[in-house]
């Protein structure tokens, strides 16, 4: 017999609140991509006035906090898992290996010797 813990999952799924948060941040930062460029420029540029440049920086700071691209997390296409996430491939190692089990990845085996 199987005892489950608590706060065990079983799916191996994330969260979704927190799936949805990360889809926010990463329409957000879209949203204020180039206005945050323009505004960094400016504050960057050591020939405009210091007024000038202190003026960007405070409507900088006025944007959202979220709309940062700093603040977006990798997480795994298929599962939401936000922890060994391949960039390219954009899904986590235990999704990968689940995937290449089932033979659902052309040329990748799961090794053996």
């Amino acid at each position: 017999m199987k005892i489950k813990k608590k706060n065990q999952r079983k799916d191996n799924m994330a969260k979704t609140s927190a799936v949805q948060r990360n889809l926010k941040r990463i329409k957000m930062s879209k949203r204020y991509q180039n206005k945050r460029k323009k505004l960094k420029a400016i504050i960057n540029n050591k020939k405009l006035p210091l007024n000038e440049r202190f003026a960007a920086q405070l409507k900088l700071s006025k944007l959202p906090k979220n709309s940062a691209k700093i603040r977006i997390r990798n997480r795994c296409e298929i599962t939401g898992r936000p922890h060994g996430v391949y960039r390219k491939l954009k899904i986590s190692r235990i999704a990968l290996r689940q995937m290449a089990s089932s033979g659902k990845i052309p040329g990748m085996t799961k090794s053996s010797w």
